[in-house]
């Protein structure tokens, strides 16, 4: 259980330093423009897409309470045993855009997709918990389909 919790910490906190640090760099005035891509300062005041904006200072409170659920879930029920590295850049990325709630008043944003269409405006953290909820729901499907067999 040691080396699961040392995955899931060190990823976690890896996540957590590398997503602040590149958000210092846009904080500090990094701009960058292509064609498709820009890499420009955005605060998001709300969730994904800026939904719940209007929750103003309750949005980061109501982030942690379901973080710390999620936390309590995964240690309780020792789901953690099989996606530690995976549940650390998910906790990562959380906790990194809830600190910048605290910190800057809204999340540093700073990808924003033009090509074709506008897409959302993201960061490092959002990426890192995206690849975690496909990592846990792909290897979920696979386990649930070895145990079928």
């Amino acid at each position: 259980m040691i080396r699961i919790l040392s995955i899931f910490f060190l990823v976690a906190l890896g996540t957590f330093i590398i997503d602040q640090n590149i958000k210092d760099i846009f904080v500090n005035g990094f701009f960058w423009d292509s064609d498709c891509i820009s890499l420009e300062l955005h605060y998001n005041k709300g969730v994904a897409f800026s939904m719940f904006a209007s929750l103003g200072e309750y949005v980061k409170w109501l982030q942690i309470s379901i973080i710390t659920l999620l936390l309590g879930y995964i240690f309780y029920d020792g789901v953690i045993k099989e996606f530690p590295f995976a549940f650390g850049l998910l906790v990562g990325g959380a906790f990194g855009n809830i600190y910048d709630r605290f910190i800057h008043e809204g999340v540093v944003d700073f990808v924003a997709w033009h090509c074709g269409f506008d897409f959302a405006i993201f960061n490092y953290a959002d990426i890192m918990i995206d690849i975690a909820i496909l990592w846990i729901l792909i290897g979920s499907w696979i386990a649930e389909k070895k145990l079928k067999k």
